[in-house]
């Protein structure tokens, strides 16, 4: 507000200067030279309006263009700065996540080969497991196998006794062997009270 004051009274003074400069100038070439003079007071008149009228104008116009200019300009500074603040934070926190990782790999590492050793135990055990199952299986095979041998062996050697018998009781069972025996037994049963 002070400004406008300050420019309408400069545009005042001015214009009373202009006419004043115009009337002296008019004053100094005389009479017939008046009303040229005069015209020339009026274009130097016409020439302050119109300045000032531009003047008010740019004066009206301008102030809020600039104004909302640099509220502008202040929103995008202020938001940049909101930016960079964001964008420093971010840096400032994967610096500290940098920093950190070398220690979470080194614990990471640490723990990954305590489960591997883990994991080899177990699977040591489990292959223990097994090998004594298998044994004990084998060894249950064997009993069975074996077994099975000594039945099948008996089995052969009775053929084999019996066969060898049987061969022995041909070669000496002769006919008057034969005799003896079913006439021993037919006496036996005779002395026999059933």
């Amino acid at each position: 507000m002070n400004q406008r004051k300050t420019i309408i009274s400069s545009l005042i003074v001015c214009g009373g200067s202009l006419c004043l400069a115009a009337a002296a100038s008019a004053a100094e070439e005389g009479g017939a030279g008046s009303a040229a003079g005069l015209a020339e007071v009026f274009k130097w008149i016409n020439s302050a309006i119109v300045a000032g009228a531009v003047i008010w104008v740019f004066a009206k116009v301008l102030p809020p263009i600039f104004r909302s200019n640099a509220e502008r300009i202040s929103l995008a500074i202020n938001k940049a700065t909101a930016v960079k603040a964001e964008a420093d934070q971010q840096l400032k926190d994967a610096e500290q996540r940098l920093a950190r990782l070398a220690e979470e790999v080194r614990v990471l590492r640490e723990e990954a080969q305590r489960e591997g050793r883990t994991e080899a135990e177990r699977i040591r055990a489990l292959a223990k497991s097994d090998v004594e199952k298998v044994g004990h299986a084998a060894k249950a095979e064997i009993e069975a196998a074996e077994r099975a041998a000594r039945v099948e062996l008996k089995a052969l050697a009775a053929r084999l006794a019996v066969s060898k018998a049987e061969s022995l009781v041909v070669k000496q069972l002769t006919p008057e062997a034969q005799e003896a025996l079913v006439t021993g037994f037919v006496k036996s049963l005779d002395r026999s009270p059933n």
